[in-house]
């Protein structure tokens, strides 16, 4: 079985929270929780509810095991996470923000 490694956990937790661009206050709102707890969470000094799990999963687009262990195949979360990006992103400007992509992923093949 594995362990939860809490201060891994946290990592996940708050390098998503910064990549869809959410302050700790604004994710401790969303949560329901107190700013201090959710930072608590981010450091792994503590854990939280499975209800608060849950809601984080949703809130962040991470599904559960990675939150908790780091599953890191190109998931659903990270799917999740692109496609919550791009939702964000005005309809009639989506074909620019596609058009970028490509061009980054063909940059990258390039090197």
């Amino acid at each position: 079985m594995n362990e939860i490694n809490y201060k891994a956990l946290g990592t996940r937790i708050r390098k998503q929270r910064e990549l869809l661009g959410y302050t700790r206050e604004e994710l401790a709102e969303k949560l329901d929780v107190s700013v201090k707890f959710c930072s608590d969470i981010e450091l792994g000094v503590k854990g939280m509810s499975l209800g608060t799990l849950v809601n984080l999963s949703r809130i962040l687009c991470l599904n559960i095991d990675y939150i908790l262990l780091g599953d890191n195949k190109l998931s659903n979360s990270e799917l999740n996470t692109i496609e919550s990006l791009i939702s964000q992103c005005p309809e009639e400007l989506r074909p620019n923000l596609i058009t970028m992509i490509r061009a980054f992923v063909d940059a990258v093949k390039d090197k």
